[in-house]
């Protein structure tokens, strides 16, 4: 038997991984991290593209901060960009697996929260939630897209 030989073309898969205090002031490192990964990968800090993920950041780390806390343990945050797609997927874990988070109608304009995920929503493609094997923790994830990421394969690893 013949096996087909032919080139298998490369991807670079960049990634960011970190642990986070389940704290407001690790929610806030989590969000000014990403920005910086964002601009280390070639999207600008004032650009659409790096303010849209790490808006989706914000949300996520504070939800898991605010409703997924336990004490004692931290919360995850992880960014994943492949050559060839204008996608970043974003993921945040925290250590509650049985508080999943629920997109609910648009707040009254006298309410001072309930804004979070209609935000990650409207900025992401697609949203949702993951269990992992084992039930000890749960997992947000969005996926924005960022036009023009195949364009910057050269910027900074």
């Amino acid at each position: 038997m013949r096996g087909e030989t032919g080139v298998q073309v490369p991807v670079t898969v960049r990634t960011f991984t970190q642990l986070f205090s389940c704290t407001p002031r690790g929610a806030r490192l989590a969000r000014r991290l990403v920005a910086n990964r964002m601009d280390m990968w070639g999207f600008p800090y004032d650009g659409g593209a790096s303010e849209s993920v790490t808006l989706v950041v914000a949300e996520l780390a504070a939800n898991a901060v605010r409703h997924g806390r336990v004490r004692g343990r931290d919360f995850r945050v992880r960014l994943l960009l492949r050559s060839g797609e204008d996608t970043v997927r974003v993921e945040v874990a925290d250590a509650l697996p049985e508080r999943l988070p629920v997109l609910r109608e648009a707040p009254g304009e006298d309410d001072e929260g309930g804004r979070g995920l209609l935000l990650v929503a409207a900025l992401a493609d697609r949203w949702g939630t993951a269990l992992c094997p084992g039930g000890t923790y749960k997992s947000v994830w969005a996926e924005v897209r960022v036009p023009g990421a195949d364009v910057r394969r050269g910027a900074g690893a």
